[in-house]
This record gives structure tokens, C-alpha cells and sequence, in this order.
């Protein structure tokens, strides 16, 4: 085989490796889920939702907003 048809067979193949991997990736969005849409995120199965309001723990809260502040780059 000629090394030119070699080249162009690896670079096909790495070519058509590198889209069925761009094709294939899926990053989810950030996004802010509010009550207004609740049938379309649903964060508890149906049948295990609490009768009795639940509170946010503040803590873990404060300690998700400290670990977000330090990933900021110091400037």
C-alpha cells in the first residue's frame, strides 16, 4: 500500500472518529427550574411526593454558594 493512501485512509478514519464523537456528546444546560413549570421537571417520582413542605437546609445552601465563589479566578 502507498503511503499516501495510507495517510488518507488514517486521516478519513480519524476524521469520521472525531464526528461520531462531537455527534455523540451531550452536555446538559444550565437552567433555573421554577414551580411555574413543575409537570415538566418532576425532581421527586410522583407517588413519593411529601405531604408536609419541605425547607431548604441553609447550610448545604452557604456551603454550595462558598464552593462556587471559589472557582471564580482571583483577579
Amino acid at each position: 500500500m502507498r503511503l499516501e493512501l495510507a495517510r488518507g485512509l488514517f486521516l478519513a478514519g480519524a476524521l469520521a472518529v472525531v464526528s461520531l464523537a462531537v455527534a455523540a456528546w451531550e452536555q446538559p444546560r444550565t437552567e433555573v427550574l421554577s414551580a411555574a413549570h413543575g409537570d415538566a421537571h418532576c425532581p421527586l417520582p410522583r407517588v413519593a411526593k411529601a405531604s408536609v413542605a419541605t425547607q431548604p437546609d441553609h447550610d448545604l445552601l452557604l456551603f454550595m454558594f462558598g464552593l462556587s465563589q471559589g472557582m471564580r479566578p482571583q483577579s
